[in-house]
């Protein structure tokens, strides 16, 4: 009597190591997210160690201490700011709004100037001081 044998090829997938694969990409997963999340990373403000200087027509804005406010040496007050500012630009031209403001003062104050340009989609930039 011949005995015959089940050659027959089963197919075996070892699972026994995805737990652990699956636990590695959890991990990583929740530790990427963590860093991705702006609210936990913390910035310094940059300090400019370079002026840009430009060839361009600018119009100064320049802001005291005292609150006072001054566009090309014209002063204004906060109200007429806007009217002053606008009259002084030419509309053919791109011209960019240079704010001159002191470090000393808080940043709703610098926040009101440039809601005017804002409002009226002008180009401001913030003058600094080489440090």
């Amino acid at each position: 009597m011949a005995i015959k044998r089940n050659k027959r090829f089963h197919a075996e997938v070892a699972t026994s190591s995805l737990s652990d694969i699956m636990f590695f990409l959890l991990l990583f997963f929740l530790i990427i997210s963590t860093l991705a999340n702006p609210n936990v990373i913390r910035m310094t403000l940059p300090k400019s160690k370079t002026n840009e200087k430009t060839n361009k027509q600018l119009i100064t804005l320049s802001v005291t201490e005292d609150k006072r406010f001054y566009v090309d040496k014209e002063e204004a007050p906060l109200e007429g700011l806007e009217a002053l500012l606008l009259s002084k630009l030419d509309p053919a031209k791109q011209q960019t709004v240079v704010v001159r403001i002191p470090a000393t003062m808080q940043v709703q104050d610098l926040v009101d100037v440039l809601q005017i340009g804002v409002k009226n989609k002008l180009k401001f930039v913030i003058a600094t001081s080489p440090g």
